[in-house]
Formats: structure tokens, sequence, C-alpha cells
């Protein structure tokens, strides 16, 4: 038969050689030409996330106390209060009771604490020392008292309020400006002044 003598050929389709290397006639592959061809496709930009505004953090408040639980508390510190009392007549025969707290005598518990932060009550010759920050800290102390309390004082206790917040005002500014001259004389080139320094910042 005629077919039976006609010569076949055999194509090696292989890519790779037997040592692992690309043959030089291997057809490229269709799938890197098209990986090779396609463009990188650019990463989709994320687009910035605004920042969450700030909200200030209000102070947390204590659980709100029921009337019998205050009510307890003020009756048991009355009681303890009377033990105290009576105790202390007992240890000093004649003493007079404690005077009730009022209006009055809390204001002037607060005038006589910012006197002394000023320094007010130094022996003449010592230097003073003041607490300049606390000072004003009662004097805005007395201040806020005197906010809250509006129209419920009477005249006597408007009067005096305001004498104590006229009085210690006035004794900030000049302590403020004794320290200010006393400063001004310490630094280079400030001219001293004799006789006892000034007024001395505790804090």
């Amino acid at each position: 038969m005629p077919d039976q003598n006609k010569p076949f050929v055999v194509t090696d389709r292989r890519k790779f050689t037997m040592d692992g290397e690309l043959r030089p006639d291997a057809d490229p592959s269709p799938e890197r030409e098209e990986r090779e061809a396609r463009p990188a496709e650019p990463a989709a930009a994320t687009p910035p996330q605004p920042a969450a505004p700030q909200t200030p953090q209000e102070p947390e408040l204590p659980p709100a106390l029921t009337a019998e639980q205050t009510e307890q508390a003020k009756r048991a510190y009355d009681m303890t209060a009377d033990r105290l009392d009576t105790a202390i007549r007992s240890a000093n025969p004649g003493m007079d009771h404690p005077p009730t707290m009022s209006f009055d005598q809390l204001v002037q518990s607060v005038y006589m604490t910012s006197i002394l932060q000023l320094g007010g009550t130094t022996q003449e010759g010592q230097q003073p020392q003041v607490d300049i920050l606390g000072a004003r800290q009662s004097i805005d102390m007395l201040q806020v008292l005197g906010d809250k309390t509006k129209g419920n004082l009477s005249p006597e206790e408007s009067r005096l309020l305001e004498s104590a917040l006229f009085e210690l005002r006035m004794a900030f500014l000049e302590v403020t400006q004794a320290l200010a001259r006393s400063a001004a004389s310490k630094a280079p080139g400030g001219a001293g002044r004799p006789g006892p320094a000034g007024p001395s910042i505790v804090r």
C-alpha cells in the first residue's frame, strides 16, 4: 500500500528542554502575551475618611440620691456634731456653744482665708508668703456665691458680700503690683530697693 510507505513528521511542542530551559523555537504562551499586553490597572484610591469630631466629654455625675439617703446622712451628721460639741464643752468648762453657721460666717470664713493667702497676717519685718492662685480662687468663690444667691439675700448680707469682694480685690491688686515691682528689681539691670524683701510667692 502506498499509505504505509508515507513518512510522518513528529512535532515537538514542548516549551522546555530536558534541562528546564525555555526552547528558542517554542511558541509563546498566549496567556503570557495577554498579561504583558494588558496594562496594569491602577489601584482604586481610597478616599480619606473624615476624622470624627471630638465632642467634649462631660464630667461624670454621681448617681442621684434618694430623699431617704439624704435624710439619713443629715440625721447622722447632726447627731455626731452634737456629741462632738458636748465632748468639747466637757473638756472646756464654761465654753459657749459653737454658733450656728450662717451666711455671714461663710463670707467671713472665705474672706479670712483669702487674707491669709495674700500674706495679710505677716508680722512686721518678715517676708510675706503669698499664695496668689489660692487667693484668686477664694475671691472667685465669693463671686460665685454672690451670683448663685442673687435675689435671696437680705440687704445686710448683700452689703457684707460686696464689701468683702471689694476689699479682697483691692488687696489682690496691691499684692500683684508689689510682686511685679519685686521681680523687676531682681531682674538684670534692675535697681534694687533697700529695706525688707517684697512678698514671695509660695506656689
